[in-house]
Order: structure tokens, then C-alpha cells, then sequence
């Protein structure tokens, strides 16, 4: 699926894709060492990485339809992050953002979360975007949980981070959650009623004094 860039915009937010007069912005907001430390950008970040991305890589994706990049930018054309949907497989996608530190605090990545991810539903026949960030990230977690993800669990070893495998926290939003209509029929499962077993095997439960990470985004 081919989309040509698109524009979007909140009274406060103006998404669009990152052009080459964006690199610097781009590359000085990537020297942060949280940016650095829990997106999987290289390290260090030089200005070709930045230039790579935005004329390059974030093109290539909005031309497959593969990955939709925008730079989050107040009116005045100040950069206070990059947002980006990845389609990983049909009718999902993940987003993923990091937000510059002198801009963080002011709701600006959720705002565009929630903003692209309308898109997505109204735009890209997406059923479920999903969240993913390292255990530890509290930052990213914070965005998630005001966005109105559900906390889906973890996820053992599905991050490939600078050359290292981590566990990551797993969250998803729905159109439903946003009062929007599916583009398919979702049935949600039964909930369980209390007493009731799991239909689990007594050798598949999980063995005295071994806990696994709690849900949670």
C-alpha cells in the first residue's frame, strides 16, 4: 500500500514527515543519552544518521507503506520528537517515539499518539496498534498509559537493542477504545468467572517461587 505523505494536525501539534531541513534539529535532539539508551537509534548519532533517516529511510517507508514517519512540531516549526506506525503484519501496527527533553512533559507524544493512531484506524484498514518498549522505560510507559493502551503483558526477549536481546512490555490500542468502528468484527473473549481453571495441565503451570514481571505499560 503507496500513500503520499500526509499532514496532520491537533490546536496544538503539527504532524508531517521530516524533510532535509529537519536533520539538525533531529540530530541534536538524538544526543540526548535517554533517546540513545532506549530507542534502537546508533550510538553515537552523527549528523549522516540523522540525513540517512530523513531522506532516506522515512521516504522508503512512507513509499512501500511500510512505515509512516512524522516529525511532531509546534506552529512555530520547533521539532519536539519523531513518531513513527510500522506495519508488522495486516490490520497491525506498531508505533514507536521518542520526544525531545526540553519538550517532555507537556503531553506533546501522547497528543500525537493518539493523533496518528486515529489516522491509522481511519486511514491505513488497521484494526490494532501496538506498543513496545523496553522493561524500565517508564517514560514511554507513561505516554502509553495516558494514550489508553491495554497492558498486555511482556514479552521475553523481543527487543534487539545495540547488539543485546531485553525483555519489553507489551500494550495495544484498539479502535474501539477510541469509539471508532473496526474495519473487521472484533469478539472479545469470554471473561473468565471467578473459580474458574485455566484448562491449563498441572506441568504447565508456572512451578512454586518462579514469578513472572507483572502487565504493564
Amino acid at each position: 500500500m503507496e500513500l503520499e505523505p500526509v499532514t496532520l494536525t491537533t490546536p496544538r501539534l503539527v504532524l508531517r514527515p521530516l524533510d532535509p531541513r529537519d536533520a539538525d534539529a533531529v540530530h541534536t535532539a538524538a544526543q540526548d543519552p535517554d533517546v540513545q539508551r532506549w530507542t534502537t537509534i546508533p550510538s553515537p548519532y552523527l549528523p549522516e544518521h540523522a540525513r540517512n533517516f530523513i531522506e532516506l529511510l522515512a521516504p522508503e517507508g512512507w513509499a512501500t507503506g511500510s512505515m509512516f514517519t512524522f516529525g511532531v512540531f509546534l506552529p512555530d516549526g520547533t521539532l519536539t520528537g519523531v513518531l513513527s506506525l510500522t506495519m508488522r503484519s495486516p490490520g497491525t501496527a506498531e508505533v514507536g517515539f521518542w520526544a525531545a527533553k526540553e519538550h517532555r512533559g507537556n503531553g506533546y507524544t501522547t497528543e500525537a499518539v493518539l493523533t496518528s493512531a486515529r489516522w491509522a484506524f481511519a486511514t491505513l484498514s488497521v484494526d490494532r496498534v501496538e506498543w513496545r518498549a523496553e522493561i524500565g522505560n517508564t517514560a514511554s510507559r507513561a505516554v502509553a498509559e495516558k494514550a489508553g493502551f491495554t497492558q498486555e503483558g511482556t514479552l521475553r526477549s523481543a527487543i534487539h537493542n545495540k547488539g543485546v536481546r531485553r525483555d519489553c512490555w507489551l500494550a495495544a490500542l484498539l479502535p474501539s477504545d477510541l469509539g471508532l468502528p473496526s474495519t473487521a468484527p472484533y469478539i472479545p473473549a469470554p471473561s473468565r468467572p471467578p473459580g474458574a481453571t485455566t484448562g491449563r495441565s498441572r506441568a504447565a503451570t508456572t512451578p512454586p517461587g518462579d514469578t513472572t514481571r507483572p502487565s504493564g505499560v
